[in-house]
């Protein structure tokens, strides 16, 4: 039998319709097709998912216990698969104590190296480890900042005692908190706080008294402590393990978090920094950009460590391969975006000697400049070079150009794709009659007439993360798009320094659509409580009866539709509920009708269904705003949890498209989204300008950076080697601009380079 192709068969997973393919293997293939398509379904529900799971079976039913659950894909057969590597764009995540070092496995090689070449010597490694007790600051526990009383938020200095000038509802003035400051002798209670002199204020905050205060208080007489202000509140609430969630909310007014003044925000122990190399503690080289890391590594003179050495300049040589020499090892994983969170996992896996594994890669391209897809496309290929299958799914041109195979899904989205509709070599694509290769075909000029301004907002002194004292106008009243290398400043000059000065802005962004199992298109977008008060009006009962959340959910799924039986270390058995069949309603509910359709039916409808059997014009209005974003496909009642990361995208456009508000920021919108798809949110974007709105994009793809009135250019790199304004004018303008990486490659582009 012949091993040298991965082989699926029959796949029905979510959409697809009885796929099957053969994959070659020791190759590069990349799968396209439109947001919705089935590219996921295939390579991620499908190949991975069952790699994975077949890899799981091989261990001890005890160890299959701490695994995670895949259960069999819906398919016939897959032949021939090897162990996989799954590189997705879920965001790292993870608490204060994770940061690039420790996830990508680079600070534990630091720490060896302090422990064998600093001095002084005789630490063992984990003794400059902020996560182990012999190594964290005591006074913040390895965290690097520490919660204090926030004095702003407490005290009204303009008051006095006797008016209430403690503000903390425990501290009111029928409070004893209150009483025993008041009746400690200490204070004139009628002189407001802003006159204190510094000895009073000292006594306020941090005062004793050698003797108990006599209080009388609700016809009790007390013998209290006399304590000072602020070590009342460190005691009571910053250092109390366990708080209600109200207590929590209340203390979260009350509090700022800062750096730790023991150890200077470095999280680290004394011991650790007061050992060095060249002059340097360890936290002074993890605070670096992994760029200027890199230098200050090579050029130490260690024989006796050279091969750690070596070993940390070709991971962190790898990180800036990747386009994210701009980041530091101390920076926390949770403030890393998807497509950083992506090439950070891939980090790991470069220097891997490993061969015939199964790599698959979720649109590796998503956040990357078209200067950093250029190294990334080498990453890919030197994966493959080694021996191994790499599979990615993707929309960039640049992307599919390398492929050695490309798998084409479609024909549309939804109901209406799950087929391969190509399968061959990128040339034969670019010819195919399909979606993918129609806009291949295709290359959008840059905008000949971009509309004129009809006034300005300003951004003055910018200096938010590496912005370096900017000063730039947003026009008003046209289409402005924020362009520059990842790392360059384009985030923070526009969600950090713009919208502190613009709050009222309609911002859509790349955080997640979330919800539980229960959470729908019908529910986020709004429409599920006008649906069920037309179903109560029209019935003359409750709309409490057509919620599966509530009174009308089938008693035997609880409204879900299906049932989850936990078979311990086997996969998780999910089977459609036999008393509703998957409807999730009682049978009562099921014979309630809306012009002839029960609730299920009703959720059952796509957008587009959905837009012809409602007249009201509230609902027309949000089913029009998800056609106009290309869901027409869409079903209201599916849960959010099948929804493609494109298609997720474009609900939460569709849910604030038709918002009142003058200014749009949206941030990287093509994410996820096919070629046919970007065009789509073009037309979208622009009816709104159309309005007499002002847009402002942050974005890379450059059909968007062709098609605006307006570019503000940053850079020229990432980090500390960004954080300027290079251009502003319009695209024409930036194709004649030097110095600057959106220019150059905006020209490769209209070449055909």
């Amino acid at each position: 039998m012949s091993t040298d192709a991965i082989k699926v068969t029959g796949a029905r997973e979510n959409n697809l319709k009885n796929v099957s393919v053969r994959i070659p293997k020791r190759s590069l293939t990349v799968f396209t097709g439109v947001s919705g398509s089935g590219k996921s379904s295939l390579v991620f529900d499908t190949i991975a998912a069952e790699a994975q799971r077949q890899l799981n079976e091989t261990f001890s039913a005890f160890v299959r216990n701490f695994l995670p659950d895949h259960g069999r894909p819906d398919m016939d057969a897959i032949e021939n698969i090897s162990a996989a590597v799954v590189i997705d764009q879920k965001r790292l995540g993870g608490n204060p104590r994770s940061t690039v070092g420790t996830i990508t496995d680079i600070n534990p090689l630091l720490r060896l190296l302090f422990s064998r070449a600093g001095d002084p010597a005789g630490l063992p490694p984990s003794a400059f480890s902020f996560n182990d007790p012999q190594g964290m600051c005591p006074a913040c526990e390895g965290l690097g900042r520490v919660v204090e009383l926030d004095l702003d938020a407490f005290v009204d200095r303009t008051r006095s005692l006797d008016e209430g000038a403690l503000l903390h509802p425990d501290f009111s003035t029928d409070s004893w908190y209150w009483l025993s400051y008041v009746k400690s002798g200490l204070f004139d209670n009628g002189k407001p706080l802003a006159d204190f002199t510094e000895r009073e204020w000292s006594l306020l905050l941090h005062g004793e008294l050698p003797h108990k205060l006599r209080l009388d208080w609700q016809g009790n007489t007390l013998n209290v402590k006399y304590e000072g202000l602020a070590d009342k509140f460190t005691r009571l609430y910053i250092k109390k393990e366990d708080m209600s969630e109200r207590g929590r909310q209340v203390f979260q007014r009350f509090v700022r978090s800062a750096p730790c003044a023991d150890c200077g925000g470095t999280r680290l122990a004394p011991a650790a920094r007061a050992c060095r190399i060249a002059g340097r503690h360890i936290a002074d080289l993890t605070s670096m950009e992994a760029g200027r890391l890199t230098e200050v590594l090579a050029g130490l003179d260690l024989p006796a460590v050279k091969p750690v050495l070596d070993d940390l300049v070709s991971r962190l040589r790898h990180l800036i391969g990747i386009g994210l020499g701009y980041l530091s090892l101390d920076r926390e994983t949770r403030t890393l975006s998807g497509g950083e969170s992506q090439r950070i996992k891939m980090v790991r896996h470069l220097s891997s000697s490993l061969t015939e594994m199964l790599y698959v890669f979720d649109e590796p391209s998503v956040g990357l400049h078209p200067r950093d897809v250029h190294r990334l496309k080498e990453l890919l290929l030197e994966l493959r070079d080694k021996g191994n299958t790499v599979l990615v799914v993707e929309h960039d041109p640049d992307v599919m150009a390398i492929a050695d195979h490309v798998i084409d899904m479609g024909p549309k989205a939804g109901t209406l794709g799950g087929e391969v509709v190509f399968e061959g070599a990128f040339t034969g694509l670019v010819e195919a009659d399909t979606l993918t290769g129609r806009h291949l075909r295709h290359r959008l000029p840059v905008k000949a007439e971009p509309r004129r301004p009809t006034g300005a907002l300003t951004v003055t002194g910018a200096n938010s993360h590496n912005l370096r004292d900017v000063t730039v106008d947003f026009p008003t009243g046209v289409l402005t798009v924020v362009t520059g290398v990842a790392g360059s400043g384009k985030s923070s000059l526009v969600n950090d320094d713009f919208l502190s000065r613009h709050p009222d802005a309609v911002v859509i962004d790349q955080s997640a659509v979330t919800g539980s199992r229960r959470s729908n298109t019908a529910t986020y977008t709004g429409l599920l409580d006008p649906i069920r008060k037309l179903f109560a009006k029209a019935n003359d009962v409750s709309a409490s009866l057509f919620s599966a959340n509530s009174k009308g959910a089938c008693a035997n799924c609880q409204g879900l539709g299906v049932l989850y039986t936990d078979l311990a270390f086997l996969e998780t058995l999910k089977s459609v509920c036999e008393v509703c069949q998957g409807r999730r309603f009682s049978d009562d509910v099921l014979g309630y009708r809306l012009r002839g359709r029960s609730i299920s039916d009703v959720l059952a409808m796509t957008a587009s269904e959905a837009a012809d059997f409602f007249t009201e014009p509230r609902l027309r209005r949000v089913l029009r705003a998800l056609t106009e974003v290309g869901l027409d496909y869409i079903g209201l009642g599916q849960p959010l949890s099948t929804l493609s990361g494109g298609e997720c995208q474009r609900l939460k456009l569709a849910a604030d498209l038709h918002r009142v508000g003058s200014v749009y920021v949206m941030d990287e919108p093509t994410t996820g989204l096919h070629m046919s798809d970007t065009q789509r949110l073009l037309g979208i974007i622009e009816r709104i300008v159309d309005q007499g709105n002002t847009v402002i994009v942050i974005e890379h793809n450059l059909d968007i950076v062709k098609s605006a009135d307006w570019i503000i250019d940053l850079g020229p790199e990432g980090g500390s080697g960004g954080g300027r304004v290079l251009f502003e004018g319009t695209p024409a303008e930036l194709l004649k601009a030097t110095g600057s990486h959106t220019a150059e490659y905006l020209r490769r582009d209209l070449s055909g380079v």
